[in-house]
C-alpha cells in the first residue's frame, strides 16, 4: 500500500470514528430492561442483505431462534469493508466482512468486535481466480499487465491474490502492475467472457454455475493457499456489545444455531428453506442460485472464532506494512464470549 493510500484511508477511517461518536445514540428502538434480566434490550436489528442469498441472521430469523429480536433490513451490499463501515457509522447494528478487512479497521481505532464467523473455505465452499480456456495466462508472471475482477477492494480477494503474487515471487513492483477492478459478482462471469478482464474470482454459487456452462477453468484457488478456515466474521461496535448484552447473546446464539442448522440438515431441505425465505421476502430476487448452496463453509461449530483466523491477517498486515509488529494484539481482538457453543469440550 502506497503513502498516499495509506493517508487515505487514515483519514477515511477517522471521519467513520467521529460519525460512530455522533450516531451511536441514533441506533435501534429502545426498550428498557435491566442489565441482568433475559429479555434483548432492543426490539430489532439493521442490516443489510445480499441480493438472491441467505444470510445467517436471515435463516436464524425464519427458523425462529432469533425471537423476540426482529431484523431490519436497510438494503443490499456487495462490499464486506463498506458493511462493517456501516456498523461503525451506526447505520447498521451489524455487519460482516473478511477478517483481513476486520484486522485493517481495528487498527484503525474502529470501535468494532467480531463476534460470530459466518463463512469461509471448505472442500466444497472456495472461491477460484478463473481464466477464459485457451488465455494465455498460465502462472502469477503471467498476471503482470493484466486485470482481475473482484467484489471490492480491501477484502478477501485481494488479500488472496497478493499473496497467491508474494508466494510466486513477484516484487512489490511488479505486483503493482496487476490491476483489480471492482465488478458486481452478479456480471463477473459475463464481464470475464466478454474479455474486458482476464480474471474473474468466483465463488459459491456464481462460480458453479459458470462451470455448469464451461469453457473457463481456475488459474489457482484460495483453499490451495490456506486450506480450510473461516474468513469473515459479524461485528458489532464496543457499545452496542456494552449496552445490549442480552440482544448481543441472542444474536449471536440464534446466529450459531442457524449456521449449525445448515451443516447438519440434508442439503435439499436447506436450498427449500432458502427458496422459501427468497420468495416469502418479495424483492423480486432469482431463487436459482441457491439450488447450488453445498455447504457453510464455516469452521468453527456454530461459528466459533479462532486465534489463526485473526493472526495470520495480523501477520500479512505486518508484512505489507500497513500496520506495525506489536501495533494489534490478538488477546481481546475478537470473543466467543456469547456464542454457545464455546462451553462445549
Amino acid at each position: 500500500m502506497t503513502l498516499s493510500r495509506q493517508k487515505s484511508f487514515a483519514a477515511t477511517i477517522a471521519l467513520l470514528v467521529a460519525c460512530a461518536l455522533l450516531l451511536t445514540a441514533c441506533g435501534s428502538k429502545q426498550k428498557t430492561v435491566s442489565a441482568s434480566g433475559s429479555a434483548p434490550e432492543v426490539t430489532e436489528l439493521r442490516y443489510q442483505g445480499g441480493v438472491g442469498s441467505v444470510t445467517f441472521p436471515e435463516l436464524a430469523e425464519d427458523l425462529g431462534y432469533l425471537a423476540p429480536l426482529k431484523l431490519k433490513y436497510i438494503g443490499n451490499t456487495i462490499s464486506g469493508p463498506q458493511d462493517i463501515q456501516s456498523v461503525v457509522t451506526g447505520d447498521t447494528d451489524f455487519g460482516g466482512a473478511f477478517n483481513g478487512a476486520i484486522v485493517k479497521l481495528i487498527s484503525a481505532k474502529a470501535p468494532i468486535k467480531p463476534v460470530i464467523a459466518y463463512y469461509g473455505v471448505d472442500d466444497n465452499t472456495w472461491t477460484g481466480y478463473y481464466v477464459l480456456d485457451g488465455s494465455s495466462i498460465k502462472t502469477a508472471k503471467d498476471l503482470i499487465g493484466k486485470k482481475i475482477a473482484v467484489n471490492t477492494l480491501g477484502a478477501h480477494h485481494e488479500f488472496v491474490i497478493k499473496e497467491y503474487l508474494h508466494r510466486a515471487g513477484l516484487t512489490a513492483e511488479e505486483i503493482k502492475q496487476v490491476t483489480l477492478v471492482v465488478v458486481p459478482p452478479v456480471t463477473t462471469e459475463q464481464t470475464l467472457r466478454a474479455e474486458q478482464i482476464d480474471v474473474a474470482a468466483l465463488g459459491g454459487v456464481l462460480r458453479d454455475k459458470a462451470l455448469e456452462r464451461g469453457g473457463i477453468h481456475p488459474l489457482f484457488k484460495d483453499s490451495d493457499l490456506f486450506g480450510i478456515f473461516s474468513a469473515g466474521s459479524y461485528v458489532l461496535t464496543d457499545k452496542f456489545i456494552k449496552a445490549n448484552p442480552n440482544a448481543t447473546h441472542k444474536f449471536v446464539e440464534a446466529t450459531a444455531k442457524a449456521i449449525e442448522w445448515a451443516r447438519t440438515t440434508p442439503r435439499e431441505e436447506v436450498v427449500a428453506r432458502f427458496e422459501k425465505i427468497i420468495n416469502d421476502r418479495g424483492r423480486k430476487e432469482d431463487t436459482s442460485t441457491v439450488k447450488f448452496w453445498k455447504s457453510t463453509g464455516v469452521a468453527g461449530k456454530g461459528g466459533l472464532i479462532s486465534d489463526k483466523e485473526f493472526g495470520t491477517w495480523i501477520q500479512w498486515l505486518v508484512d505489507e506494512g500497513v500496520i506495525k509488529d506489536g501495533q494489534l494484539k490478538l488477546q481481546g481482538l475478537y470473543t466467543n464470549e456469547f456464542n454457545p457453543y464455546a462451553n462445549e469440550k
